[in-house]
C-alpha cells in the first residue's frame, strides 16, 4: 500500500514510517501542513493518509476538508495529541474515517490501518507474472505456491515488485527497502539479489542488472 503520512514531531513521523515500511508498504512523509495542502488539494496516488491535526502552518483539518472536496473515497485516519472532543468530531464531519489518540501503539495503528483498508476495498494483492505478494499478510507466492523468504529478502523483494519494471540502485535498495538497518549495505545487496536470482530461476519472472542503473524486477 502507498501511504501519506502527515505528522510534525520528526521523531514519531521516523518511528511509524520505519514500523509501516517493515510491514510492506511505502512511505511518503510531509512535516507541515502547507506541504500536505498542496499535495492533495489536486490528484495524488495514495491508498490511505495518516493526518495530524496540530501542524504548523495549514492544519489538519484545512488539509481534510481541500482533500474532501475531489476525493471522497481515500480513506484518512486522524493522529491527534488533542484531548478536545469536539477536533475529533469536526475532523469526522469533514470526512475522516477513524481517529487514533497520542500515545497509541503501533500493533493498534498497524490494526487500524488494516481495518480502513478492507473498509475501502483496496486491494492488498499484487501480481508481477507469476509472482505475488499480498501486502496485508506479508506472504510471497510463486506459481500459486507459498514462496518462503527470510525477512531481508522479504523486504527486498516486495519493494522491487513494487517498482517493477524500473531500474533500482544499491543506494535506493539500501535506503528505502532497508534504512532501519544498519548492517544492509552495498555488498548486501548483491547477495540477497544472488538468492532471488536463484529462487526465481526457472519461472517467467527475471531480476536483470541494467549497468549504471540497478536492479529491475520483470516478467521474462
Amino acid at each position: 500500500m502507498n501511504l501519506l503520512l502527515v505528522e510534525d514531531d520528526a521523531l514519531l513521523a521516523s518511528t511509524l514510517r520505519d514500523a509501516l515500511i517493515d510491514s510492506g508498504h511505502q512511505v511518503q512523509y510531509l512535516g507541515d501542513g502547507d506541504a500536505a495542502y498542496a499535495t492533495l488539494q489536486n490528484g495524488h496516488h495514495f491508498q490511505l493518509i495518516l493526518l495530524d491535526l496540530n501542524l504548523p502552518g495549514r492544519t489538519g483539518l484545512e488539509v481534510l476538508e481541500v482533500l474532501r472536496q475531489h476525493d471522497r473515497d481515500t480513506p484518512v485516519l486522524i493522529l491527534t495529541a488533542r484531548a478536545a472532543i469536539e477536533d475529533r468530531v469536526k475532523g469526522l464531519d469533514l470526512g475522516a474515517d477513524d481517529y487514533l489518540a497520542k500515545p497509541f501503539s503501533l500493533e493498534e495503528l498497524e490494526a487500524r490501518i488494516r481495518a480502513l483498508l478492507r473498509r475501502s476495498g483496496s486491494t492488498t494483492q499484487l501480481n508481477i507474472g507469476s509472482l505475488g505478494f499480498d501486502s496485508l499478510a506479508q506472504r510471497f507466492t510463486l506459481n500459486a505456491e507459498p514462496l518462503a523468504l527470510p525477512p531481508r529478502e522479504q523486504r527486498l523483494l516486495a519493494y522491487l515488485m513494487r517498482h517493477a519494471g524500473q531500474p533500482v540502485d544499491k543506494a535506493t535498495l539500501v535506503e528505502q527497502a532497508f534504512g532501519d538497518d544498519d548492517a544492509v549495505g552495498d555488498n548486501a545487496i548483491e547477495v540477497y539479489i544472488h538468492r532471488l536470482r536463484k529462487r526465481l530461476a526457472g519461472h517467467d519472472i527475471s531480476l536483470r542488472t541494467v549497468r549504471g542503473l540497478g536492479y529491475v524486477l520483470e516478467t521474462s
